[in-house]
């Protein structure tokens, strides 16, 4: 399906089925948001990288405003929905601020990978543990998917990015599990070297070397 969408480019990387909380205070936007709020229509975030917008992005529905200050400024609450390719940004919209995009919407395999999945979340949970972080999915382990879990395992808005252009669930995981293969290691030596710094300047207890051998 190709249809077209107003877009609300930024410089993260929404994922279908996260929330996300938008303070909205430029004009352009407030009129975005409260044309489809008014329409119950939803509208694009395609990510920015390196000051360009991206190919790819995500579909979403605003779930509420929680807010409207008292010079227009707005706080909304999106829900994620489908992932979208731009063909063409319309830069220039008859009597609108905002501007849009021709998108279609790649076939995706949800399917995803039980064992692979467990991996994943064990890393994810080693990782946050050496990192002293606490993070509860509000889901059963196996009712998470990619999604739920990306913005979780350090990877960087690129990295976010790359996974957002995957169309495989497996494949997500995958690159999941390779980036936390690469970075725990990294995150580990970190915290080692913290203790040894820590631990610079007090009295130690060590055994000496034994010369009857």
């Amino acid at each position: 399906m190709t249809n077209f969408v107003p877009i609300f480019p930024l410089s993260i990387v929404v994922y279908p089925g996260e929330q996300v909380n938008l303070h909205i205070f430029e004009p352009r936007y407030r009129q975005l948001v409260s044309e489809c709020y008014a329409e119950a229509k939803p509208f694009g975030i395609p990510t920015v990288l390196n000051n360009a917008i991206a190919e790819m992005g995500t579909l979403v529905r605003i779930s509420e405003i929680v807010e409207i200050y008292a010079d227009g400024k707005m706080d909304v609450r999106t829900q994620g929905l489908q992932v979208f390719r731009i063909l063409e940004v319309v830069k220039s919209i008859p009597d609108k601020l905002f501007s849009g995009a021709i998108v279609n919407y790649p076939d995706t395999v949800e399917q995803g990978h039980s064992l692979l999945m467990r991996e994943v979340l064990t890393g994810i949970r080693d990782l946050h543990r050496l990192l002293n972080v606490t993070k509860d999915f509000h889901k059963k382990d196996e009712e998470l998917t990619s999604y739920d879990v990306a913005h979780h395992a350090g990877l960087s808005v690129e990295e976010e990015y790359e996974l957002l252009e995957l169309t495989h669930e497996w494949q997500r995981l995958e690159y999941l599990k390779r980036h936390l293969t690469k970075v725990l290691p990294v995150v580990n030596g970190m915290e080692t070297l913290k203790e040894k710094i820590q631990l610079n300047g007090h009295f130690k207890e060590l055994k000496g070397f034994n010369f009857d051998f």
